[in-house]
């Protein structure tokens, strides 16, 4: 008796953020923190009322565009989580994963910007002159064919490539079929369009 064959294990969720993008989130909200605290207890008339304001206002807008973009992926899907929407894709749906002047994802007859990768023309640049020195530095000109792979490329244009390969290897999968879906972040445009709103009345009564 033959025992049938194992199905391959799926692959570990591969998951990728901007540490740039946190790092300068990190800093604003601090920076926020500190204004806007120091007007808060110190203040006075108004003032207070509009730090809190424009606090409302301000914290959830960095915090959407510094700390909340990343991107998952594994063997079924693609989940891209931007400033202001969480964006699901089967990777069945999926019809190019590509790299310009910003990286983006075709799908279904829609264009959705991965904000979690950020394109670098300096470290393009960086990954081109690694290039080109680790081809000088070969005289058999076999490096040639090997020169895009690992620390060779750029971070940004790496991620894709692993994407690209994830979506042309799962898009057939029973598991990875379905249509893309879209949850708006209601719980920063909420706070947001308040502190907005607040603000715009304080001003007005002046």
């Amino acid at each position: 008796m033959t025992s049938s064959p194992k199905a391959p294990a799926p692959d570990r969720e591969r998951s990728y953020r901007s540490p740039a993008g946190i790092a300068s989130g990190v800093l604003l909200l601090g920076l926020a923190a500190w204004l806007g605290g120091d007007a808060l207890v110190r203040g006075e008339g108004r003032t207070p009322w509009l730090a809190l304001a424009g606090l409302i206002l301000v914290v959830p807008l960095v915090i959407a565009f510094t700390l909340r973009p990343a991107v998952w992926a594994n063997d079924e899907r693609l989940l891209v989580r931007n400033p202001f929407r969480t964006i699901t894709l089967p990777w069945g749906c999926v019809q190019a994963v590509r790299a310009g002047y910003s990286n983006e994802v075709l799908a279904a007859g829609g264009k959705y910007q991965l904000w979690a990768i950020p394109v670098s023309l300096r470290a393009r640049k960086a990954a081109a002159r690694r290039q080109a020195r680790a081809a000088s530095e070969d005289p058999t000109g076999r490096t040639s064919a090997t020169v895009s792979a690992g620390s060779l490329r750029a971070p940004s244009d790496q991620a894709v490539d692993d994407l690209r390969d994830l979506a042309e290897r799962c898009s057939a999968s029973p598991g990875a079929q379905g249509a893309p879906t879209v949850r708006w972040a209601y719980e920063l445009l909420a706070p947001s369009a308040v502190g907005l709103v607040l603000l715009a009345v304080l001003l007005a009564v002046a």
